[in-house]
């Protein structure tokens, strides 16, 4: 039987061409994916109109603060409980308007429907683990409103 030399392959300007291409390729590939990821999980804007939102914010914040309030969340069981206090006190609002959902993204937003039980603000909530914001808008008796971000995290 004979033997077969097997000649070595040579690399060629065309295979370095079709190397080249493909090693952008993935490059620009990941970088669009994560681009078009990033565009569909922004939550949005905070204002629409940075300017006109700061004309009256000085004054919206030392409306708030004169209230006195502290605001805290936490998960307990299968009930968010949103508090709100003053130096008196429990507070019950006039009105509550509550979004819940992660930081990052819209997609787990919720609005919990929230019961003054006396002491707190509660709900029926399942949450996963990790960081949840609330977004609230309470409207004191007074007719101050106050909004705040309450910050919690989940884990169990």
């Amino acid at each position: 039987m004979g033997e077969t030399t097997k000649t070595p392959r040579e690399i060629t300007g065309k295979h370095v061409l079709i190397g080249f291409i493909a090693a952008f390729g993935v490059i620009i590939g990941v970088n669009l994916v994560l681009a078009v990821s990033a565009v569909k999980t922004f939550p949005g804007l905070e204002a629409k109109n940075s300017y006109v939102a700061s004309q009256n914010f000085n004054k919206r914040k030392a409306a708030q603060v004169a209230l006195g309030w502290t605001v805290s969340a936490e998960l307990q069981g299968q009930e968010l409980v949103l508090s709100i206090t003053d130096s008196d006190g429990p507070v019950e609002v006039k009105e509550l308007d509550a979004i819940l959902g992660r930081p990052t993204q819209v997609k787990d937003d919720r609005t919990p429907e929230f019961k003054f039980n006396g002491t707190a603000y509660v709900a029926p909530m399942t949450l996963g683990d990790g960081n949840w914001d609330i977004r609230m808008v309470a409207i004191a008796q007074d007719g101050t409103e106050f909004r705040q971000r309450v910050k919690m995290h989940v884990q169990r």
